[in-house]
């Protein structure tokens, strides 16, 4: 199972050349065998995002992230108690930005490796990245 940041997902929709060719190969393959998961807080990040004009695209936010989601084969990962929990269980080796708190629980709970360029959650013991 492969869950994609938020950063990877707007990358991949928008320009590919920000990915590393390892999260590019881990992106493909988990899209070919149905093991691609983002988080829904990543859905709000990227409105939030666009909102802000920190991303920039030609339509609404709700239609990038729906065109998004129908190019892949994505599963949504809700907010679940566990995550919820745990992710207000770590201590200072995940920072304080309450979505990759929840990003990094569910990494954790769904047992997948994280695609992320954040060094902060790269540099994390917890998790398995790739980039």
């Amino acid at each position: 199972m492969i869950l994609l940041d938020t950063c990877a997902i707007i990358w991949d929709a928008l320009d590919q050349g920000k990915l590393t060719d390892k999260a590019k190969a881990a992106i493909k393959k988990a899209d070919e065998h149905n093991a691609l998961i983002i988080s829904d807080i990543s859905i709000w990040e990227i409105s939030m995002l666009i909102k802000r004009s920190r991303v920039e695209v030609a339509t609404t936010a709700a239609n990038f992230i729906n065109l998004f989601l129908e190019s892949r084969n994505i599963s949504v990962i809700s907010i679940s108690p566990e995550i919820a929990e745990l992710s207000t269980n770590f201590g200072s080796e995940i920072n304080n930005d309450p979505a990759d708190r929840i990003i990094t629980a569910t990494s954790i709970i769904h047992n997948a490796q994280l695609i992320t360029a954040d060094l902060n959650l790269r540099q994390s013991e917890l998790i398995d990245t790739i980039w």
